[in-house]
């Protein structure tokens, strides 16, 4: 089975993995969800990720984070699809519940969050939200 859509289907394998109150979950690597992974580290989302194995079987092992019994992440939402692409301007960058949230984008600077995007001054594809 052929994945059309692998940053939906990384989202969804830590969602999974969170209600599931598992300590971690294994996602196929790439370089933009190694940068996803890289982001939820920064933003304090995971308590770490690691890339493990060679190509072509290599992997990351992402570490979950929870508040007691409580997982940091609540929701994670792709909003860009391999169908609909959703390109935003940096005006246009939203506030991801008022700010407790983050927006990643890809722009052409590189993969950043949306406090990143607005620091430089840079609208682009908005991949996903996370809260």
């Amino acid at each position: 089975m052929t994945v059309t859509d692998p940053i939906a289907d990384m989202l969804v394998r830590i969602k999974n993995a969170n209600m599931r109150r598992h300590p971690s979950v294994d996602i196929p690597y790439s370089k933009i969800k190694e940068k996803l992974a890289e982001i939820l580290l920064k933003e304090g989302y995971i308590a770490k990720y690691e890339v493990i194995g060679e190509a072509p079987q290599k992997f990351i092992k992402i570490y979950l984070k929870y508040k007691g019994k409580v997982p940091v992440i609540q929701d994670m939402v792709r909003v860009s699809k391999p169908g609909r692409r959703y390109y935003v301007k940096k005006e246009e960058i939203p506030r991801v519940l008022g700010g407790l949230g983050i927006a990643i984008l890809s722009t052409s600077k590189g993969i950043m969050t949306d406090k990143e995007a607005k620091a430089l001054g840079i609208g682009g594809e908005l991949i996903c939200m996370v809260w």
